[in-house]
């Protein structure tokens, strides 16, 4: 080693302090926290960015997402209204029992400080903020309300609109197959449709649309030990009655307006010689439609030959009227 120099030390150089905030960030300040941010809606701009959606694409489907989307965000919104309301009356209950405690409260009978004074001014403001934050909280709430009502009129007229259209330019196209159970009866299945073509002929057979894009394919059930339900727990209808009888089924269809919600199946009635209506329903059934004919509080797929003469003459009458595409195979 030459004279004069300095062995190379064996410490490191001092490390800069750790910053976790880099310097050149400004602080800001933490959002205040949700009651409950998981179900908080995820469209943060309210039923707007949906209707901006819906109004740019124009296939059916991309109508029933925006519906779709607007029902859980509005779902969510009630929510959090709620648990807002919620936290403000636990707030409110907690003031009291430590208004109680402090014996501030003019019917306590607890020795302790009487409301007079601060104590009393105390009181009064903190029940005043209260007051507000309630008044507030339900105004927002009623706002969006009427905002989420607006756009769901909105997103029913478009749909309707959309599906009119639609029929007006393109009827879809049932392929109907016989077959025979013996010489007098016979069971008759319709091709499976797509979910385009399921939607308008919902409408083209019931002047409704139904309330979900792809209802006549869903098989889902909530008990594996039953078929799945004839119906979703929407448009009024409860989650313990989406079951009905085959009667049941004809008055939901009466009593709905613009709106059924179908799952798996399609009804229509067909006039009878002598006047009336009976109610037939296709249910779906893998790669065919079944058709089913309501006898009592069940429905049969077994046809007699008149019964199912008829319905085919139903839908031979609408391909005749231009409405409906229409192939019969018998085999």
């Amino acid at each position: 080693m030459s004279a004069g120099k300095k062995p190379p030390s064996s410490k490191s150089p001092p490390r800069p302090l750790r910053h976790d905030t880099p310097v050149d960030v400004p602080a800001v300040e933490a959002p205040p926290p949700t009651a409950n941010t998981d179900l908080a809606p995820r469209n943060t701009d309210g039923p707007e960015s949906t209707l901006g959606q819906l109004r740019t694409l124009e296939t059916l489907e991309s109508t029933y997402d925006a519906w779709a989307e607007l029902k859980r965000d509005h779902a969510a919104s009630l929510i959090q209204f709620r648990e807002e309301q919620a936290r403000l009356a636990q707030q409110g209950s907690f003031l009291l029992g430590a208004v109680r405690a402090a014996g501030m409260d003019p019917g306590s009978n607890t020795p302790g400080l009487q409301p007079q004074g601060a104590a009393s001014d105390f009181l009064r403001d903190a029940e005043a903020k209260l007051a507000r934050a309630r008044d507030a909280v339900t105004q927002r709430e009623a706002e969006s309300e009427a905002r989420y009502q607006a756009a769901f009129t909105e997103v029913r007229t478009t749909l309707l609109d959309r599906v009119r259209r639609y029929l007006a330019s393109s009827q879809p196209h049932l392929t109907l197959l016989l077959r025979r159970v013996g010489a007098e009866r016979s069971i008759l299945h319709v091709a499976r449709v797509g979910p385009d073509e399921a939607v308008l002929l919902c409408y083209l057979l019931t002047q409704r649309v139904p309330s979900r894009y792809g209802f006549l394919f869903d098989d889902s059930t909530e008990d594996l030990a039953l078929a799945p339900a004839p119906l979703y727990p929407e448009e009024s209808i409860p989650a313990d009655a989406v079951r009905p009888d085959a009667q049941g089924l004809l008055r939901v269809i009466d009593a709905s307006v613009d709106v059924l919600p179908l799952k798996g199946f399609v009804p229509l009635r067909v006039p009878r010689p002598g006047g009336g209506e009976d109610f037939f329903r296709l249910l779906q059934r893998g790669a065919v439609m079944e058709v089913e004919l309501a006898e009592g509080p069940d429905f049969r797929s077994i046809l007699t030959r008149e019964e199912a003469e008829r319905f085919a003459g139903h839908l031979l009458r609408l391909k005749l009227e231009g409405r409906l595409g229409l192939d019969i195979e018998t085999g």
